[in-house]
């Protein structure tokens, strides 16, 4: 019974970026200890095959990310992970050759979202992952995404998306690319730049938020259909947004997670996603949501 594609683990909260289109979360600052997650895996091993270690917080603070992706092999599960990328240097030794380790998105967009003095230069910062990624890739199948999620939906022009080119020119040297990225890359699809590494440029959404201005309900989402998410303190949540545990599904070191699934909010929401209404309030006021009804 693999009834998720993804479950969602956030393994710390923490994060060492301050993120203009992440909101910081207000919870308490943590890091899941082993016995947690272990427990936690126990408890959703029927229930995927494929594990993301993260919703807020940067992934690679987490003193024991090594040990969490050798306990997540023991049991049998993949991982994905998505980091800002600035800690590369630090922990790739404990990810190289890591056989849970399916792939690594790098969030590119993390440096045009902090003041230029809290990250070194854009040339570093990007020479540092193309050198990971290389290294990895000659020792391991571990797929790789350069993510640029730093458009502006209301001004895709050619100025727009060349607000990434010193990241890119860098790119395009360091693999050899006999062509433009920007020639060819398109907000709504991914290109292969090299073996096993992919580039996406897309708009930066709006993370769903009780502040915002509700939108009319209408609309689809995967939320609880091919992912489910369970932050730091064990609280399960609909999604990988749902960074302040908002809609609240139990939690995991009370209740167990199968005992959760069967909880009425949560067939609410599928059934509502079922007709295309998003039936809690802090789907309808979230930005990512729009993307699926194009």
């Amino acid at each position: 019974m693999k009834q998720f594609k993804r479950i969602y683990i956030e393994i710390t909260n923490i994060c060492n970026l301050s993120c203009s289109f992440c909101p910081q979360t207000k919870r308490q600052p943590e890091f899941m200890n082993i016995d947690t997650f272990c427990n936690i895996l126990d408890q959703v091993k029927d229930y995927t095959n494929y594990l993301y270690f993260h919703v807020k917080g940067e992934p690679f603070l987490h003193p024991q990310v090594d040990k969490f992706l050798d306990i997540s092999y023991e049991k049998g599960f993949q991982v994905n992970i998505t980091t800002n990328g600035t800690l590369i240097n630090k922990v790739k030794d404990k990810l190289i050759e890591k056989p849970a380790l399916r792939q690594l998105n790098f969030s590119l967009h993390s440096f045009d979202g902090n003041d230029i003095d809290r990250l070194d230069s854009k040339v570093e910062y990007i020479l540092n992952i193309l050198s990971f990624i290389k290294e990895a890739r000659e020792k391991s199948n571990m797929l790789v995404s350069l993510r640029l999620w730093n458009l502006d939906e209301n001004n895709l022009s050619d100025l727009d998306k060349r607000k990434n080119i010193e990241l890119l020119e860098v790119i395009e040297k360091e693999l050899n690319l006999p062509y433009s990225i920007l020639e060819r890359v398109t907000q709504d699809r991914g290109i292969k730049i090299a073996e096993g590494v992919y580039l996406n440029h897309d708009y930066e959404f709006q993370w769903p938020d009780l502040k915002e201005k509700e939108d009319d309900g209408k609309g689809f989402c995967y939320g609880l259909r091919n992912q489910i998410g369970i932050l730091v303190d064990g609280t399960v949540v609909p999604c990988c947004l749902d960074g302040e545990g908002i809609i609240n599904l139990g939690n995991v070191k009370q209740t167990q997670f199968s005992e959760l699934l069967e909880n009425e909010r949560i067939k609410n929401i599928v059934n509502g996603f079922s007709r295309n209404v998003a039936v809690e309030e802090l789907c309808r006021k979230c930005g990512y949501r729009k993307r699926f009804g194009k």
